[in-house]
């Protein structure tokens, strides 16, 4: 396992359409792998691999419910309900912005041994699958972001949880 160096805002890579996993390789196990661990290191919930210049359809996600999650080739199938929250992205460092999401979303994928499975995630499970998945598609939360984005190391700023 190895860290990667995560793409930020600005880099071409990140507004490509990501391409389909057509089978699992070694090297596609080492990358879902490496995608974690340059997930943790940067203590995001969810990373597709075009953040970390690969162009293929592949997130992981953790959002400490005790599972780690492995979506490749992801679909989201329904969606349900909103929800509106503060979001930030590791290829937007240090920035936060309000965005509505789907408050519950089921999605069809591959796990890493390429069996189709489908999840239902509600809240940050939810919100992290449409973020992840939106990265697949080329495009950054930023173009859903209502009113300002707001960096979160300004010690002005607060959170709309902590007013």
């Amino acid at each position: 396992m190895a860290l990667r160096t995560i793409r930020t805002e600005g880099d071409p890579v990140l507004y490509k359409v990501c391409k389909p996993v057509k089978e699992m390789t070694q090297r596609t196990a080492e990358l879902i792998e490496d995608m974690f661990e340059t997930m943790y290191d940067g203590n995001g919930v969810g990373l597709a691999a075009n953040q970390v210049g690969i162009l293929k359809q592949i997130v992981v996600i953790d959002v400490d419910d005790g599972n780690r999650y492995v979506l490749i080739n992801p679909e989201i199938i329904e969606t349900e309900g909103s929800q509106t929250g503060q979001e930030g992205c590791l290829s937007v460092p240090d920035m936060s912005g309000t965005v509505t999401r789907p408050e519950k979303v089921k999605v069809r994928a591959y796990d890493e041994n390429m069996k189709e499975y489908e999840l239902t995630g509600e809240g940050l499970l939810a919100r992290a699958i449409c973020h992840e998945c939106d990265h697949l598609k080329g495009k950054l939360y930023t173009e859903l972001v209502e009113g300002d984005l707001h960096n979160v190391n300004d010690p002005d700023y607060q959170d709309e949880d902590d007013r």
